[in-house]
């Protein structure tokens, strides 16, 4: 568990359990994701961790990093310092070496020593499509850099703010991938997040005039990270949409057929990492979207 970020992530708890038997559970947790995605076709390239670097949130790529199909790869400023860890040049070595061409490198670091946050694709929702980006703003996400983003990558911007109930009080979601996930022809949303009517209305306006079917979910479903969820391509082009088994089991019947009408579901038992870190199944995969060589 990562103490640095557990200050404005509400979904982290304390399993009381020893260190050495949660990095096992989350191991044999991350193993079987992989195994899973694998048996589905989808492309997965794995990288170790490495035992100087104290990175904790390392299983949560998506943060610091994203890979577009210009070539370009962008990086971004974290809020936690040990997070900052995480940024490695031998990924982009790794990618190279499985074919993917690197052009150019979008560098948004130096935010960091004005303590403005972007924190990749788990705090941006790219609308590749449309080319729309949607971001619930939060202490991890802020709107100039936002802004800037969507300027460098020629997106128009869908900015909202998205809360949640902790001790009955309404505070930030801490990234816009906890409650809501983008596929190419549905969007899964926990819209009563979204408290001003106003900027509600217009996420829906955006995403229904662009044509994709709301599959809305509520908060306690949120909490089971039902809207951490990430469309994946497999084997034949098929499509997937990949989530936890948690996520899963909450959602209804109506809610899943909803879902499969579009794609088949993938998905794998991830308790322990969702516990101890607060993110699930769609914060372990930074999909790369680079060209092939």
């Amino acid at each position: 568990m990562n103490e640095q970020t557990a200050v404005n992530n509400y979904f982290q708890e304390d399993p009381h359990l020893k260190n050495a038997e949660i990095n096992k559970k989350a191991q044999e947790e991350f193993d079987q994701f992989v195994k899973v995605l694998r048996e589905h076709g989808v492309n997965v390239i794995t990288i170790s961790d490495t035992l100087e670097r104290d990175t904790p949130d390392s299983i949560f790529p998506n943060n610091w990093v994203s890979f577009h199909e210009s070539g370009t790869v962008c990086v971004y400023p974290m809020f936690a310092e040990n997070r900052r860890k995480e940024r490695r040049e031998d990924v982009f070595e790794l990618l190279e070496e499985n074919g993917f061409v690197i052009n150019n490198v979008m560098d948004y670091t130096s935010a960091e020593d004005e303590e403005i946050y972007l924190e990749g694709t788990g705090s941006i929702l790219k609308d590749r499509t449309n080319q729309k980006a949607y971001c619930a703003l939060s202490e991890r996400a802020h709107e100039e850099l936002f802004i800037e983003f969507c300027e460098d990558f020629d997106c128009f911007p869908v900015i909202f703010h998205a809360n949640q109930t902790v001790d009955g009080k309404r505070l930030p979601i801490y990234h816009t991938n906890v409650m809501m996930a983008m596929a190419e022809t549905f969007v899964v949303i926990c819209l009563s997040t979204i408290d001003d009517k106003k900027e509600r209305k217009n996420v829906v306006d955006h995403i229904k005039k662009d044509g994709r079917e709301i599959i809305d979910i509520t908060e306690k479903q949120m909490y089971h990270f039902a809207g951490n969820m990430l469309q994946v391509i497999g084997a034949n082009d098929q499509r997937y949409m990949v989530m936890s088994t948690q996520a899963y089991n909450s959602l209804t019947d109506a809610q899943i057929k909803a879902i499969e009408k579009h794609c088949p579901i993938i998905h794998s038992p991830l308790d322990t990492i969702e516990t101890c870190g607060g993110g699930s199944a769609r914060c372990m995969m930074a999909e790369v979207f680079l060209p092939k060589a």
